[in-house]
């Protein structure tokens, strides 16, 4: 995709901090970390969202998460555990799927906050997803 900075970066036509490489994703530095060692794993190929991407990709962006890049953040940056988050569609600001990978610390204050105020009871939620 032509706009998209994500394309730009796999391209090597935009910078960027490049922790690991292979021939099916990039994994770089996020340039807004929510803590030490925010990382952002993305496919080469460009998809829009969890619902396009290949099965075998997915797959493949997971296992490198967990055998690799989890075990070096814990080594390098002695993280205490590991948020993974993912936008599709509504949230999603670069239409490009990605995961992030922010690593936890003791006291970082790292949190996910929502406006609970619309909240609906859980049992109503249930009724209607049951």
């Amino acid at each position: 995709m032509d706009n998209c900075i994500f394309c730009k970066i796999i391209k090597g036509e935009a910078p960027s901090n490049t922790i690991y490489e292979d021939e099916i994703i990039k994994i770089i530095m996020s340039i807004d970390p929510q803590t030490n060692g925010h990382l952002l794993v993305l496919p080469k190929e460009h998809v829009v969202n969890i619902f396009d991407i290949k099965e075998t990709t997915i797959t493949h962006m997971i296992k490198v998460i967990r055998e690799k890049i989890y075990p070096d953040l814990k080594k390098k940056l002695n993280c205490l555990g590991l948020t993974i988050a993912q936008n599709n569609e509504y949230g999603q600001e670069i239409k490009h799927f990605h995961i992030h990978l922010m690593p936890r610390y003791q006291d970082d204050h790292a949190d996910i906050q929502y406006d609970k105020s619309n909240i609906l009871p859980i049992d109503e939620i249930y009724e209607k997803l049951k």
